[in-house]
């Protein structure tokens, strides 16, 4: 799953986000909210996490843009904000959650956790291809029932090709989903990482489930040969 980081605050963001990475999550971070809200208008997220006091564009304003545009994004308030006004105000404004800092990062994982859990209705929690099954809660990954142990980046890029399992995705495309840093002209690295899935996913298996579309990308599938 690939998470939205708004925070200005750069040595709290990268804890952050590095916690998060460590959790098989796939992060973006924005250090100002302009930025942030650039990004969420270019990509798909599955949650943001989301400062208030912002350079530029406030966190409330950000906030306010997301639910004019999509009402089932969870969005993770992030403030040292903690009047009991200041939280009403922006849980009527569309914020799903509110966690006043200092905190524990322990916490905001079980309240990450909890909003995907309860999120966009139209994201399966356990995705299937064949005898292949990511659990995206657990962030568990079984190939005929036996237990796949995947690193952080291998099990973002499963997730990304398992949720458009039939469709071809390119190199940049997988880039730019599960890469949250620049690697344009660096596209190989999806070809290393592709091999890594492969070795782990289905070289013990008859069947093959990740399909090279030649000169575009990759697809997951059960279906034929690709």
């Amino acid at each position: 799953m690939r998470l939205l980081l708004i925070e200005d605050e750069k040595k709290l963001a990268d804890f952050i986000a590095r916690g998060l990475k460590a959790e098989h999550f796939a992060v973006d971070v924005a250090y100002d909210g302009q930025n942030g809200w650039d990004l969420i208008s270019a990509y798909s997220y599955d949650l943001v996490i989301l400062d208030l006091m912002l350079p530029g564009l406030s966190g409330s304003e950000v906030l306010r843009r997301i639910r004019r545009g999509n009402s089932n994004l969870p969005v993770l308030i992030l403030t040292a904000r903690d009047a009991t006004a200041e939280k009403v105000r922006h849980f009527e404004a569309g914020a799903d959650d509110y966690l006043t800092k200092p905190f524990a990062f322990a916490e905001l994982l079980v309240r990450v956790k909890s909003l995907l859990r309860r999120g966009s209705t139209n994201r399966a929690s356990v995705l299937r291809v064949g005898d292949l099954e990511l659990d995206r809660l657990a962030q568990q990954v079984r190939r005929a029932g036996k237990r796949v142990e995947l690193t952080a980046k291998e099990y973002a890029l499963l997730d990304y090709l398992v949720a458009n399992a039939g469709r071809v995705l390119s190199r940049t495309m997988i880039i730019e989903h599960v890469w949250d840093e620049s690697f344009e002209g660096l596209t190989n690295i999806v070809d290393v990482y592709v091999r890594h899935l492969r070795t782990k996913i289905d070289d013990p298996h008859p069947q093959k489930l990740i399909r090279t579309v030649r000169g575009v990308g990759y697809r997951v599938s059960d279906e034929g040969e690709g």
